[in-house]
């Protein structure tokens, strides 16, 4: 079974190119274990993600594949109202991809908004204000919405 390499942009069982650099916070890892590609898989690929967050700071985490989504510290609210419920507000993300942006009518007016969803199980998971057109909401432009019955709560929450 030949997976997409993140780090290569390959085809492969495997990778033995250098991961990109780190952002600040968030620790890339190659999607695979590093081995030489060859003609087939040459090795099994293990459950991995695009981006691990360090394992000393609280996280949130894809319910269905367990892949981190975003650090506790970047959460802005908890009183956010998605298509399916509850929903949090966060000013980053990761290992989540972005759809085409769309004009929405939602509970705070007219909003351009890019439905999210994860890199890793396809899981639409809320969406990104691209646009907003009143004044007072132009804070959300750039965050994130992520529905509770999407994430669960990873890392030192005791």
């Amino acid at each position: 079974n030949l997976l997409r390499c993140f780090t290569c942009d390959r085809l492969c069982g495997g990778c033995t190119a250098p991961a990109p650099p780190a952002r600040q916070g968030i620790v890339l890892q190659p999607v695979m274990p590093s081995c030489d590609p060859g003609p087939g898989p040459a090795c099994l690929p293990t459950k991995t993600f695009r981006s691990y967050l360090p394992r000393c700071h609280r996280t949130y985490s894809c319910v269905h594949c367990r892949a981190h989504l975003a650090k506790h510290d970047e959460l802005i609210s908890k009183s956010f109202q998605g298509s399916h419920g509850r929903a949090y507000l966060f000013n980053s993300v990761v290992n989540v991809g972005c759809g085409p942006a769309e004009q929405r009518l939602l509970l705070t007016g007219l909003h351009s908004v890019a439905d999210i969803f994860c890199e890793s199980c396809k899981t639409t998971l809320g969406w990104k204000y691209e646009q907003a057109f009143e004044t007072s909401q132009k804070y959300k432009e750039g965050k994130y919405i992520i529905e509770m019955s999407h994430m669960v709560k990873d890392n030192g929450w005791d």
